[in-house]
Formats: C-alpha cells, structure tokens, sequence
C-alpha cells in the first residue's frame, strides 16, 4: 500500500457495516443474496436492523435441475416462491422483485430506474450488491446489476439525479459488495451459516438437497467462510468491498 493510500484509510476509515440501521440486499436473480451475503444477513436482522431484499430479475432460464417440462414462467414463479421462503428463514419479511427477465433480456437503463425507485421507496442507509469490477465475473445480470447499485450508492442522496429517474432521494452512506475477489470489510458469522444453508436449501429448483450442485455450492460457503474468518479473527465470516461517501469518487487509492 502506497504512503498516500495509508494516510487516506487513516484519515477516511471504511464504516463498519454493523454501523447502518437500515440495509438493502440487492440480488441479480433469486438466490444469489443467500449465496453471496445470506448469513450477514441474518445476522444483521438478528442485531434488529431493518433488513430488505431486492431481487431483480426472475431467474427463468435456471432450467437445469428443475423438474423435466417446467416452463421459463413457471420456473419464474417457483423461484418467486422459493425466494419468500428462503429470505423469511433469515428473518427477512420484506421482499421486493423487479419485472425483469433473466438473461440481460433487457435494457440496463431500465434496470437502473427500477432499482433507483426501489430505493427511493426504501431508504436505505447502505446497499449490499455483488461487486461489478470482478475480473471473473461473466454473467450480464450480476455486472448490470452491481453497477447500477455503485451508481445509485452515489446518485440516491441526490434529490435532483434521484427526480430525473422518477425516484426519491436516499440517504444512502455506503455500498458493500459481496460475491468480490477484494474484500476489506469482514462480518463475522459464527452461528449464521446454518441459517444460510437452510435458507439456500429453499431453492429447490436450483439446487436439490441430494445433488452435486448443492454439495458444491455447500462445500463452497463453508470454505469460504473459515478463510474469511481466519482473515479477520472469527471461527467464521464473509468478506465485502466496502466504499464510504468519502471512497465513492475522485479518491483511486480507495481502491487499493
């Protein structure tokens, strides 16, 4: 890290994500909130924060491990389903869907003003979304989606912006991506990651109890959690990229 990187990180620390009352988790399809972020979410809610889940498009074309003849809508409306039911098990009630199709079947613009009034209507304090600046990352819906939530994390405190999209200002302070390859926020997990795997074990259609995917996706998290935790000194935990007011423009060496 560079002298003047050490001088900003001490001058403009990165907020604790323990430290915002109100907290949106934005999600590119059902599911990814719980694989990415589900047990801070529980956590989070068990601390008594207002915890609410956006999902912005429906994940119709996850057709691999449903059952044989579901159709793109049915398949929609189960993942709908299975979207309730897993979020209610991390104590989440308020659950919002945008109309969008999986599959980048959109325009992008449109998915910024949607998301941008869904915040408007929430007022979140800080935005939870899956980092759009991995290398890896190829999927259209996850880079659409976490960059129109780096956008709104520093357009939504402006009322002006916020009117030009038909939405209300938000007091949003901070952004924090999961699903990121740089993580420098850890939220300790020990005693959330059963709730994380009951709530992924939900989403039937994607993910059968008895098949490879889960076991993958299972064996995965639990990896994943013991290295973030060792990284930040819990038996468990999940690691963000987290950006501040301060961070969000015209200072690159928050990015270091």
């Amino acid at each position: 890290m560079s002298l003047t990187a050490r001088i900003v990180s001490h001058a403009a620390p990165l907020p604790r994500l323990d430290a915002f009352e109100r907290c949106l988790f934005i999600g590119p399809h059902p599911d990814d909130i719980e694989i990415g972020a589900g047990a801070s979410a529980a956590k989070l809610r068990a601390m008594g924060k207002q915890v609410s889940f956006l999902i912005c498009t429906d994940g119709r074309f996850g057709l691999e491990h449903a059952p044989a003849g579901t159709t793109p809508e049915a398949l929609a409306g189960i993942r709908q389903r299975e979207s309730l039911e897993a979020a209610k098990l991390l104590g989440v009630e308020d659950v919002r869907f945008l109309p969008f199709s999986d599959g980048g079947l959109y325009d992008p613009r449109e998915l910024f003003a949607a998301m941008a009034k869904a915040i408007g209507e929430l007022q979140p304090d800080i935005l939870f979304a899956p980092d759009p600046c991995v290398p890896s990352e190829c999927h259209a819906d996850h880079l659409n989606v976490g960059e129109a939530a780096r956008r709104l994390a520093l357009f939504a405190p402006f009322g002006e912006i916020m009117e030009a999209y038909g939405a209300e200002r938000a007091p949003v302070k901070a952004v924090a991506f999961y699903m990121t390859a740089r993580p420098n926020r850890y939220m300790g997990t020990t005693g959330y990651l059963e709730h994380q795997r009951r709530a992924l074990l939900c989403h039937k259609s994607q993910f059968p109890e008895d098949s490879a995917a889960f076991r993958s996706v299972d064996l995965y998290l639990k990896l994943r959690a013991a290295e973030f935790g060792l990284r930040s000194l819990n038996r468990s935990a999940e690691g963000f990229r987290v950006l501040g007011v301060t961070q969000m423009h015209c200072l690159p060496e928050a990015g270091l």
